[in-house]
């Protein structure tokens, strides 16, 4: 069987794209303290300093409270725009709702920048909150995204249905609504909660006193000793990533299948 050149074409994009996240756990689990070849031999050496470093762990904490704070934020605001954007028309809803999506268009940079502007006009303080609500800027439309497929796949009849029957507009959504979305709203947390965790640009700008782990691992890069620790963190945030949207992918198919629509394309 014969490459042709898109087949050429997309081997080439593979390779680059997952050479380093191949090259990060042989390096994590390298004895040797320089990165480069030849591998000096095997070790978990790295993987356990992490176990005695102060600082890493006061990190990972903030970016946990900050990923967890933004998914539930962003999903909450990602759900009730979901539901108006697929339930209702309203005057100018297109231009809402492209309003609402513009982050995902917008250079990071820029965003950060303006977030600092705003705070710095208004005399607060960076930290901990400040990134939540950066973060929760930059997930809401990912949320927006996921939920919205999650609500047009919903037979509108259940609803109907159910508020014929004598069931009040709240009870509706909470019985028979927020059941056939639940995959959608599980799936958005997670996207959510991963962007959030990775997210640099934003905390670099915001985190004040109370770096990030993305933050951190970047300070750690200016000490070439501190190198093969980097590599055994980075080794354990690319699983982690993969797990979290492989789970959220899951409930994604799981919320077609119970619609029983057909799958055309997804996370993976």
């Amino acid at each position: 069987m014969r490459l042709g050149p898109l087949g050429v074409f997309a081997g080439l994009y593979l390779m680059v794209l997952y050479a380093p996240i191949v090259l990060l756990p042989m390096f994590a689990f390298n004895s040797g303290t320089i990165i480069a070849f030849p591998l000096q031999g095997f070790t978990l050496n790295w993987f356990a300093a992490l176990l005695d470093t102060p600082a890493l762990h006061e990190a990972t904490l903030n970016s946990l409270i900050i990923a967890v704070s933004t998914a539930i934020f962003a999903t909450i605001l990602g759900l009730f725009a979901a539901r108006a954007a697929t339930r209702y028309s309203f005057p100018g809803k297109a231009g809402i709702v492209g309003f609402i999506m513009l982050p995902l268009v917008l250079p990071e940079v820029i965003v950060a920048i303006a977030l600092l502007i705003v705070l710095m006009q208004l005399g607060l303080n960076s930290g901990t909150w400040s990134i939540i609500a950066g973060h929760t800027l930059i997930c809401t439309p990912f949320a927006i995204a996921i939920l919205q497929g999650s609500f047009s796949n919903m037979d509108r009849s259940l609803e109907e249905a159910a508020v014929d029957l004598g069931e009040t507009p709240w009870s509706t959504f909470r019985l028979i609504t927020l059941p056939l979305v639940t995959p959608g709203i599980i799936a958005s947390l997670l996207i959510c909660f991963t962007i959030s965790l990775d997210e640099f640009i934003i905390a670099f700008f915001l985190s004040g006193n109370e770096p990030t782990l993305p933050v951190y691992l970047w300070g750690q890069l200016r000490f070439p000793a501190r190198l093969p620790v980097v590599m055994a963190l980075g080794t354990i945030l690319v699983a982690l990533s993969v797990v979290l949207l492989i789970i959220a992918e899951t409930f994604r198919r799981r919320g077609l299948k119970r619609a029983g629509l057909k799958d055309t394309g997804g996370f993976l």
